[in-house]
This record gives C-alpha cells, sequence and structure tokens, in this order.
C-alpha cells in the first residue's frame, strides 16, 4: 500500500503518541509500588523489576521512535522538494527532457504528471519557435547579405549583433570573430572600426551645423583605393505599451561612391583648368576694350560707347565666374589654403564697401555701415582676402536684389566674448523659408530669380567661412528683406 507524505507523519506521530501515553498510564500504574516505603517488601521485591522493566522498555521505545523521526522525517519531507527543484532548475536551462517521478501516493503522482505533461508542452513550443527563430535568422541574414553594401548592426552596449559578408571584407575581419562580440574590443586592433564607432559617437552628439558635410571615407580594400559615404540609422522599437519608441541599437552602413568620387575629381579638376585657361583671354579682352575706350585710338559714337560698356560688363561677370569657380574648385580637392593674420572687422567692411562702390552708385543704393567703438569689438585671426570676399559677395548680392533707390546694411557686432558677428542686411524681396538651406548649395538658384548669377556665391561663401570653424546663417521673410550673418571666433 503506497503512502503519501502527509499519511507518514500522521502515522509517525501517532505511534510516538501512542507510546508516551502508554510510558505515562504505565508511570501511574506502577507509581504507588515505585514509590512503597519499603522497598524491601515483598511485594516491592516481586513489582519492583516489572515496573522499571515495563518503564523502561516503553522509554525506549519512544526515544527509539522519536530519533527515527529527528532523522528520517526531514529526509521524507526534503526528498520530493529537492526533486521538484532539480526539475525546475532543468527547466530554466532550457533542459525539456527532464521527468518527475515522485513516490508518495495519489499527491504526488499528480504531481509528477502535471510536471512531465508542462515540460513536455514547452519542449515542443521550444522546437517550434527555435525553428521559426531560426529559419527567421538565415532569412535575416540573407537580406543583409544580398545588400552590395557593407553593413552592421549594433545593440546599446555596441555588441555586433549581424554584420554582411562586404563589410567582413572591407573590415578585414572573419564571422566567428565578431557576432556577439564586443565591438569596441574588436576596434582595439582595427583602425577603421574604431573610425566608424568614433563617427557613431559624433553622429550622437547634438550639433547646430545641420549643413555640415559629411566626408567620403577613403579605405584600401581588395587590393584597390574606395570611397565610401557611411551612413548611421538608429534602431528603434516600441516599448511594452506601445505608445513610445526605444532605442535598442545602431546600423552602420557604407555605401560605395568610388566612381562618384572619380567622377567629380575629374569633374573638378576640368573645371579648374577650364578657369584657368578662360582667365587669359578673359584679361585680353578687358585690355582690349580699355584700350578702345582710349581716345588716343578714336573716339567712339554713343552706340560704339554702350557696345564697349556691354563688353566690359560681360568680360567682368565671366572673370567673377572663372573666379568662384576656381574657388569651389579649391574647396573641393582640399587644396583650400588659409593664410590666417590678425585682421580688424572694420577692414573687411571697407574692403566691401569699395569693391561694391561703383554697382551701389549705378543702382542708387545707399549702404549704411553699422560699426561699435573699437575698443567693444575683438580682433579676428582669419584670412582677410577670403573673408573679404565673402563679405563682397554678401553685399553685392544685397545691392542686387535691393529694389532702386533702396538702402543696405552693412555691420559687425561683438555678440559674446569668444564670436564677432558680420552682417548684410537688404529690405528686398526676402527669400522663402523652404529655401533656407537650398540657397547654400552648388548652382542652386531661387525659382523665379531674374537677377543673373552662377548659383556659387552662397555656396562658396559657407566653404569658406566653415574653413575658419565659423557659420554662415540666413534671416529672411518674404516681402521683409534677408540678414546674412557670418559668425566667426576671435
Amino acid at each position: 500500500m503506497d503512502f503519501n507524505i502527509k499519511t507518514r507523519l500522521t502515522a509517525s506521530l501517532g505511534i510516538l503518541v501512542g507510546i508516551i501515553i502508554i510510558l505515562v498510564i504505565l508511570s501511574v500504574v506502577y507509581l504507588p509500588m515505585l514509590t512503597m516505603a519499603e522497598p524491601t517488601s515483598q511485594a516491592a521485591k516481586v513489582g519492583l523489576p516489572n515496573a522499571l522493566v515495563w518503564v523502561a522498555t516503553t522509554g525506549t521505545v519512544a526515544i527509539a521512535i522519536g530519533l527515527w523521526m529527528l532523522f528520517r522525517v526531514p529526509s521524507i519531507i526534503n526528498a520530493p522538494i529537492k526533486e521538484i527543484t532539480n526539475g525546475i532548475k532543468e527547466i530554466a536551462n532550457h533542459n525539456y527532457d527532464v521527468t518527475l517521478n515522485l513516490a508518495g501516493g495519489k499527491e504526488a503522482n499528480e504531481i509528477s504528471e502535471s510536471f512531465n505533461r508542462m515540460a513536455n508542452r514547452l519542449r515542443d513550443y521550444h522546437s517550434s519557435t527555435y525553428s521559426q527563430l531560426m529559419s527567421s535568422k538565415k532569412y535575416l541574414e540573407t537580406i543583409i547579405n544580398s545588400i552590395s553594401e557593407p553593413i552592421i548592426g549594433l545593440d546599446n552596449d555596441l555588441n555586433i549583433l549581424f554584420i554582411s559578408k562586404d563589410a567582413l571584407n572591407v573590415l578585414n575581419l572573419k564571422m566567428e570573430n565578431t557576432i556577439n562580440k564586443p565591438a569596441q574590443e574588436i576596434a582595439l586592433n582595427n583602425d577603421l572600426l574604431r573610425r566608424l564607432l568614433v563617427g557613431l559617437k559624433e553622429n550622437e552628439r547634438p550639433t547646430d551645423s545641420a549643413h555640415k558635410k559629411d566626408e567620403p571615407l577613403k579605405i584600401y580594400a581588395n587590393n584597390k583605393e574606395s570611397y565610401f559615404q557611411v551612413k548611421y540609422m538608429s534602431i528603434c522599437m516600441p516599448d511594452k505599451d506601445g505608445k513610445q519608441s526605444v532605442k535598442k541599437g545602431d546600423v552602420i552602413m557604407l555605401k560605395n561612391i568610388t566612381e562618384l568620387q572619380k567622377l567629380n575629381t575629374a569633374k573638378t579638376t576640368f573645371i579648374s583648368t577650364i578657369s584657368h585657361e578662360l582667365k587669359t583671354p578673359i584679361s585680353a579682352i578687358l585690355m582690349s576694350q580699355q584700350l578702345l575706350e582710349n581716345d588716343r585710338i578714336g573716339k567712339l559714337n554713343t552706340e560704339q560707347k554702350d557696345l564697349s560698356e556691354a563688353i566690359k560688363e560681360n568680360a567682368e561677370r565671366l572673370l567673377s565666374i572663372t573666379g568662384e569657380l576656381l574657388n569651389m574648385t579649391q574647396v573641393e580637392s582640399g587644396k583650400l589654403q588659409l593664410k590666417l593674420k590678425i585682421t580688424k572687422p572694420i577692414e573687411l567692411i571697407e574692403y566691401a564697401l569699395k569693391a561694391n562702390r561703383v554697382q551701389a552708385e549705378k543702382f542708387g543704393i545707399h549702404i549704411e555701415v553699422a560699426y561699435p567703438q573699437e575698443d567693444k569689438i575683438s580682433k579676428l585671426f582669419v584670412d582677410s582676402e577670403k573673408i573679404a570676399w565673402v563679405l563682397t559677395n554678401l553685399l553685392s548680392n544685397a545691392i542686387r536684389y535691393s529694389s532702386e533707390n533702396g538702402r543696405v546694411i552693412v555691420g559687425a557686432k561683438q555678440s559674446d566674448k569668444k564670436h564677432v558677428e558680420l552682417y548684410v542686411q537688404d529690405f528686398g524681396k526676402g527669400i522663402d523659408p523652404r529655401y533656407h538651406e537650398s540657397i547654400f548649395e552648388h548652382y542652386f538658384r531661387v525659382p523665379g530669380t531674374k537677377v543673373q548669377g552662377s548659383g556659387l556665391g552662397l555656396a562658396i561663401s559657407r566653404d569658406f567661412v566653415e574653413a575658419h570653424g565659423g557659420t554662415l546663417k540666413v534671416k529672411s521673410e518674404p516681402g521683409k528683406g534677408s540678414i546674412f550673418t557670418m559668425s566667426l571666433t576671435v
């Protein structure tokens, strides 16, 4: 017959209590004899040994049962509990093949059957889920490797979650040495990965330079020189309530722009060559035009003077465009050199005023200068020629986009202890906010603009200012004019 734990404990305690009761009864029965005044009497000699035997036997049995319960009962209780605990630990370690076979009657059998049924269901669920996960993993790996660009996935702790074969080739790494490994540890012996991680941190850092250009990454891989554009993307997933997105990691993608870079280099070289070649004949045209206006050669009639003036204006415009193209090629080729020196802001303003005096008189534009006292504005350590060119270009634009007999303000101010701002303000038609960033792109011109221009001046101006570590921004509204502000570090 099978007894459960409760029955065994009840029976053991019942036997122990019964023996104790018998011991008490015997003690009560034999108490008069044990306490007789004359232990040497005939009655005492007969009854006393019997009393001692019964009491000693009963006491010994009670003690034996008590010792048995002391050592045996805890193991009876702990054994099934320990077996259940071990089974739960195996389940926690994903060992779903574990089974229980508890001894102890109906209750133990029910516990064993329930546990084994749970383990079987978990094993079936795990098998199906694991196969689905493996299938999804292989599908994802196939998609990642089908992308023709190197791509790396990282979690928030910068552990590598996935990496494409192209990325392994570029980084000169092996798959088994990268997956689920800390990228920072791998980067200790991999310069390229270290540069990518540094770029990731810089990308996460807030910056005011929304227009900052991303320089292509030059990599020597597969026995050839290649150029890549690095793109960083955050991996975000909905949180538990599904209302907010939580960042789970980042993806680094390298776009191969080698062919585009070659074309861009060829374009830059071509423009630079053409610009250099054009400057000589344009200068010859201007010199010939000046000689043509000289009275020693002969006087010109009114129509001839107008034609000569048109030749001069167009030649000067063409010379200005070639100059802008040369400046642009310097920036794009990385050959822009700054000749820094201490300069007063007023000197830059005076240069721009002198360069635009004739144009301002032609359109009847009144130029106002807003400049603080000398001791209230710091000097600048800049390439005065290039910053003066920027200010001249801004002032020229302000004059051309102002209505006839209008006014333009050019000035400088100390924005804080470390920065000086040079600005040009006009009161013309203004610029739509949609184009506030586009106007700084190469060859871009605001739709509907009738004023002639190459679309390079503002782009080159921003490049020159940023080469000094400064910023060039515009604030404008349609019908209220524009103000271009150049901020430079003192």
